[in-house]
């Protein structure tokens, strides 16, 4: 894991550029504290900081040069396959003079070029020169595990891992109104856009050759599915099978992701799916070192019980650090100042404590990312499983008026309840694309329009939700789900919970790897019929039926729990200096972002009986202006 950066330059105005290199470098230090490396050449310039985990020797270092000097490489990620390549490679007469999975990339890439992707098992954002032909390669992986942003004008092409290496060359930095609309709705903004005009992030599956003035954009990998096929009904000898062929391919996958030259262990929270990625690993290292957080004196808020004795079940050396509230306020503050675009889950300040804290013991983290998109997991997934099999949650459309009115806060069991139930009711009434957006919103896009200056309308917002949701399947004879889990991978996985945990470890030089995300399980999970996944009676069943003997009994059937932190408490106390700060009625004016009557309105929702989203939507315009004044103000 690593920073990259770089500069091509178009024109004798784009070369001014190249010097910048080294001050956006500068910017990753907290991604790759252990070595920096510069690159020159004509009008191309990269900048590496490196996170030492394979070859932790100064010879590994990048920017990273063949033995002919032709080829030059900055990788960020890991290569889980490379001894293989590597193999291969020495019996063909090339000479290898590392053991890291960088040359071994870098010399595939010299013999294949662009179709060595298909051969990389990984996550990845790496850029490869050619001196000879002054062309540049730049790849993202299948999935999006790793960032990568690019900015363009006439003049030049930068990229970067974050924004702020970005910015630090010295771009005109404005506002796209209309992804600030779609960050209000979601707290987050999906790929390929970002909060500025002409930066963009590479897509998952992409790469970008850059020769002579020239970009050129290519989908090399998209994940195999059709969300039209007819799905044949369930067969309990197909079910067997195919959950037997589940625990294999996550056998294999967590394998792979054991090989560090570093200190390794894993995230455990107590929930299924951290808890199958700790009893896979602890059977291949013994006492593997796990940890998690316990909240004290917030037990709706705390696993680490839970987490405890699935440590105890599976033998690992098990850290849980016990956090206060203040510990965690804290955390908030370092997480806003690291943020260089505004994203605003909150759980993001329980990833972050959880980092820093681990980073202490360990420099690679094993994770559970990704088996709720892939194997149906949250909630939604089981509103949108009975509202397709007439289950008993379509019957909330004809309570919905009552629920309309009745207190919701998601921060006391009863009004969560009503909250949840009120969700549903409302998207029962709309087609499944409709019903998906809303669902995955936590503003809907008419209070988001309401929120920002008339002045400001861009009228696009509406054409990128509906990109957004394009594959959701509206033919009401299809049941399943696999097209809700499909876009979940494309447009939550990526852009929130992936950009969560690459954000939050590397601001603290922590590696995470995620076993679920292994391309192979990836299309495994997408040639299953949904009722393999979820039935009337459970989520994430094959999961669980393929790894039954990993959970202690209290845990298999608890209720999912998300990683939150106590949001609606700070916003109503703690965080009040925050707000008026940021959120008051002069600076908003001054601003001419928002509009003050409606931020006015939100304060005031605040402390009402019914604060409903609140917590979140303050929390996103706090994210916002924090960010805002940091990197546009200043």
């Amino acid at each position: 894991m690593c920073g990259i950066t770089g500069v091509v330059a178009f024109t004798k105005e784009g070369t001014n550029y190249l010097d910048k290199v080294k001050r956006s470098c500068d910017t990753l230090a907290k991604r790759g504290p252990d070595a920096e490396g510069i690159y020159h050449h004509n009008q191309v310039a990269l900048g590496h900081r490196r996170l030492s985990i394979i070859d932790t020797t100064t010879a590994a270092n990048q920017p990273f040069t063949d033995h002919t000097g032709r080829y030059t490489i900055i990788f960020n990620g890991e290569f889980f396959n490379f001894k293989e390549h590597r193999e291969a490679l020495i019996n063909a007469g090339v000479p290898l003079r590392t053991h890291s999975d960088t040359e071994v990339l870098l010399n595939l890439f010299i013999k294949e070029g662009a179709a060595c992707l298909n051969k990389v098992n990984g996550f990845f954002s790496f850029a490869i020169y050619d001196k000879e032909e002054e062309k540049l390669f730049i790849a993202r992986d299948r999935i999006g595990v790793k960032p990568l942003l690019i900015y363009q004008d006439a003049d030049k092409l930068l990229f970067a891992s974050e924004m702020k290496a970005i910015m630090a060359y010295g771009i005109t930095k404005e506002i796209d109104f209309t992804s600030l609309y779609i960050y209000l709705q979601l707290n987050y903004i999906p790929a390929p856009h970002s909060i500025l005009k002409n930066v963009r992030k590479l897509l998952p599956g992409h790469y970008i050759e850059v020769h002579n003035g020239i970009v050129k954009d290519v989908e090399y990998y998209k994940i195999p599915f059709d969300s039209k096929e007819t799905i044949k009904p369930f067969n309990e000898h197909s079910y067997n099978k195919q959950k037997n062929h589940l625990r294999d391919l996550l056998e294999e996958s967590v394998s792979k992701r054991m090989v560090s030259d570093v200190p390794l262990g894993a995230f455990l929270s107590g929930g299924v799916d951290s808890t199958i990625i700790v009893s896979i690993a602890s059977k291949l290292v013994p006492s593997l070192k796990t940890f998690c957080i316990g909240f004290n004196g917030d037990k709706k808020f705390d696993e680490s019980k839970d987490a405890e004795a699935v440590a105890k079940m599976h033998k690992t050396d098990h850290t849980t650090f016990h956090l206060s509230n203040d510990d965690l306020l804290g955390s908030l503050h370092d997480m806003l100042d690291y943020i260089d675009e505004p994203f605003a889950d909150s759980s993001a300040i329980a990833v972050n404590i959880l980092s820093k804290y681990t980073r202490e013991h360990i420099k690679v983290a094993l994770s559970g990312d990704g088996a709720d998109e892939l194997f149906a997991g949250y909630n939604k997934h089981r509103a949108e499983w009975h509202i397709r099999n007439n289950g008993y949650l379509s019957l909330l459309k004809y309570i919905e008026p009552l629920l309309r009115i009745l207190p919701k806060s998601r921060h006391t069991n009863t009004g969560n309840t009503i909250r949840q139930m009120h969700r549903f009711a409302q998207g029962v009434k709309y087609s499944r694309a409709v019903r998906y957006w809303l669902w995955c919103t936590i503003t809907n896009e008419k209070e988001a329009y309401n929120l920002v200056n008339k002045e400001h309308d861009t009228g696009h917002s509406l054409v990128r939700t509906l990109n957004y949701i394009n594959q959701i399947n509206n033919n009401t004879g299809n049941s399943d789900l696999n097209d809700v889990l499909y876009s979940d991978v494309h447009l939550i996985l990526p852009n929130d919970m992936l950009t969560k945990v690459d954000m939050n470890s590397m601001a603290h030089g922590l590696e995470v790897r995620n076993p679920f995300l292994d391309y192979k399980v990836v299309e495994y999970a997408f040639q299953i019929p949904s009722d393999y996944k979820i039935d009337k009676h459970a989520s994430k069943k094959i999961l669980k039926d393929a790894f039954i003997d990993a959970f202690p009994k209290e845990i298999l059937n608890k209720k999912k729990q998300g990683f939150e932190v106590p949001m609606l408490r700070w916003i109503q106390n703690d965080l009040k200096t925050l707000i008026d700060e940021l959120l008051n009625d002069d600076f908003i004016i001054e601003q001419n972002i928002f509009n003050p009557s409606e931020i006015k309105r939100l304060k005031q929702k605040i402390y009402s009986n019914d604060p409903g989203e609140v917590h979140a939507q303050i929390w996103g315009l706090i994210v916002f202006q924090y960010w805002w004044k940091k990197y546009i103000q200043a």
